[in-house]
């Protein structure tokens, strides 16, 4: 039932058959009906009443991510991810799992680098105390020194695993390093140990007090609920907190345009096969070329029958992996073609098939098929996503805070649908033709001894 009930919304909304006779949609997307409403300190709630099942889904959205981390300070906003779940005198560090998962439900969060995000799914009658500990972890935490120990070596645990144990860890963390000269994105959302060690229990205060308040923050109540209950609970526990006079500070930097191409030469002990990272600048999430980026990706990396694995990986086999990704964030974004080179191929090998690749879908474009096929995957991970309690609130969470623009949950589908094949070949050639590039080669130790001095750096 669930998955018919999602197919027949698939078509009867896009209409998008595979033989591509109908690329317009034939009928207008159900829109979301969503309530807003701001609280006098400045708390922004948006809300869906949606009473199919006995669950909510509960996020709070605050406008603070790794790019606001203090400065020689980065992991400041991933680490608080984790203090957020220290408690206080009201709230120990066990309520939200009891208030979660010991009820069948679920509680996590996640850093990006614009925003921090807070999510629960619980049934519904458990909606008033996932309100009330939320506003509690607000408005204080138990900010001493064994918690900020405690998470802080969570934290560098978790730089461990998923950066210095993998061997392509320390690769992904240097493309955003040497591809912004000067916006804060170039730091790494995870951190990183040294900056971490140095980090004093003051400063932590200070950021919470900075960034952790109402009127940076946005709470999205999707599911089983009555509007007058949400009403009363929310004016109730999240309407007293005090709203600070002093400003939220934010990222004024401007990213410099590249002058010239630049190529960096990375080694490191723990790669076994060389990789390379070609990457452009691009433009925020809010630009209009966003969708037709999107669907680049998914026509350029999207699966194994996507351009660039059936002709790096499959064909010429010149590649282990390869993927490219239309990164935009709220300020700018970045556009990224990333190679792991096959056993027994060369890195130039590799170059030159990439190069070439571009130039033809430059030269070329992509064909009304590849358009229609990356439509249907994109556009049914969408409708997907928004079957759920949990995924109505990310989306309308999203259009809110990183869109700046709520009823981008009602008009962002249609602009995808709308993406023709021309302007996919024209904003790949806007944002890479001509435009400067940052080469970033991550090679095996043994391959240091034939690099230039000046061009290499040992990670």
């Amino acid at each position: 039932m669930h998955v018919g009930r999602l197919l027949f919304l698939f078509f009867a909304c896009f209409t998008l058959a595979a033989s591509g006779l109908a690329r317009e949609p034939k009928a207008e997307i159900k829109k979301l009906s969503f309530k807003h409403t701001t609280l006098q300190n400045g708390l922004e709630i948006y809300s869906i009443e949606d009473h199919s099942s006995p669950t909510v889904a509960v996020q709070v959205w605050y406008h603070v991510g790794s790019k606001d981390d203090p400065n020689q300070r980065s992991g400041f906003a991933h680490l608080f991810e984790h203090m957020m779940f220290k408690g206080n005198e009201h709230l120990t560090p066990e309520t939200f799992e009891k208030l979660t998962e010991n009820v069948g439900g679920e509680n996590n969060a996640f850093t990006a680098p614009d925003v921090t995000v807070y999510h629960e799914v619980v049934p519904s009658n458990y909606l008033e105390p996932i309100l009330w500990a939320e506003a509690e972890r607000m408005s204080s935490l138990a900010l001493n020194d064994a918690n900020f120990n405690s998470e802080r070596d969570v934290v560098k645990e978790e730089y461990r695993q998923r950066i210095l144990a993998n061997p392509y860890g320390e690769f992904s963390l240097a493309i955003d390093q040497k591809s912004f000269a000067a916006h804060p994105y170039k730091r790494p959302s995870i951190g990183n140990i040294a900056e971490l060690d140095a980090a004093q229990l003051p400063e932590v205060k200070a950021f919470h007090s900075t960034f952790y308040r109402p009127d940076n923050a946005t709470l999205i109540v999707v599911g089983d609920f009555k509007a007058s209950d949400l009403e009363t609970w929310t004016k109730k526990y999240l309407g007293p907190i005090t709203r600070p006079r002093v400003k939220i500070p934010r990222v004024t930097v401007d990213e410099p345009s590249r002058k010239e191409d630049r190529h960096e030469v990375l080694f490191s002990a723990k790669a076994p096969l060389p990789a390379f990272a070609v990457t452009y600048l691009a433009p925020s999430v809010r630009n209009e070329d966003e969708a037709a980026l999107d669907l680049a990706d998914e026509i350029l990396s999207g699966g194994q029958s996507s351009r660039l694995y059936q002709s790096l990986v499959y064909e010429q086999q010149v590649a282990q992996h390869v993927s490219f990704s239309a990164d935009l964030r709220e300020d700018l974004g970045l556009l990224t073609f990333r190679v792991i080179v096959a056993s027994g191929k060369s890195l130039p090998e590799a170059e030159k098939s990439l190069n070439d690749q571009i130039e033809k879908i430059l030269k070329n474009g992509v064909s009304e098929a590849e358009l229609d096929k990356a439509k249907n995957r994109f556009l049914t991970g969408k409708l997907m996503e928004r079957e759920t309690n949990n995924g109505k609130a990310s989306a309308l969470g999203e259009a809110a805070v990183i869109y700046g623009d709520p009823n981008h949950i009602n008009t962002d589908l249609a602009k995808y649908q709308a993406v023709t094949a021309s302007q996919i070949k024209d904003v790949l050639n806007k944002y890479i033709a001509g435009k400067k590039k940052v080469l970033i080669e991550y090679l095996p130790e043994a391959k240091k001894e034939a690099a230039k001095p000046e061009e290499t750096e040992k990670l």
